[in-house]
């Protein structure tokens, strides 16, 4: 939920930003600020001009808006990934490495019992009888 506020804030920073923009472009020429620090010549609002710098600034506006659109559905598509340590296979549930069994209690409130899978079970029945054969192979030469 703060990953989803702080994504939400940056959008309204950028918005906030672009609109400041427009209002500057806008006002600079409205109160004639050109004029007022350069000379004190008269200075005529040319509206095509300032509507000229208005529509770039929207296009500009509207190509970052959608790049970070798309920048934030991309980070938070990556941030609902579950994360595991590739050596110990702990999980990183809130900021916290923990092992799978205190995960499936605390994030799901399921409690967890040990078993074998069949593909396990087939590995681990062939790798006895290896065990056992090589046992009997090693007796057998004694």
């Amino acid at each position: 939920m703060k990953k989803n506020l702080q994504l939400t804030r940056i959008v309204l920073y950028q918005n906030l930003g672009f609109l400041g923009i427009i209002a500057l472009c806008f006002l600079d020429d409205l109160i004639k600020l050109p004029s007022l620090i350069f000379s004190d010549h008269p200075f005529a609002f040319m509206y095509r001009r300032t509507t000229l710098e208005m529509l770039l600034v929207l296009a500009v506006w509207f190509v970052v808006s959608a790049s970070t659109r798309r920048i934030l559905e991309h980070v938070r598509y990556l941030e609902k990934f579950l994360r595991v340590c590739s050596w110990c296979r702990r999980i990183n549930y809130q900021g916290e490495w923990m092992r799978l069994e205190e995960f499936m209690q605390q994030g799901f409130d399921t409690p967890t019992s040990h078993g074998i899978c069949s593909e396990c079970l087939q590995q681990q029945r062939a790798a006895a009888e290896k065990a056992k054969a090589a046992r009997l192979k090693a007796a057998k030469t004694e």
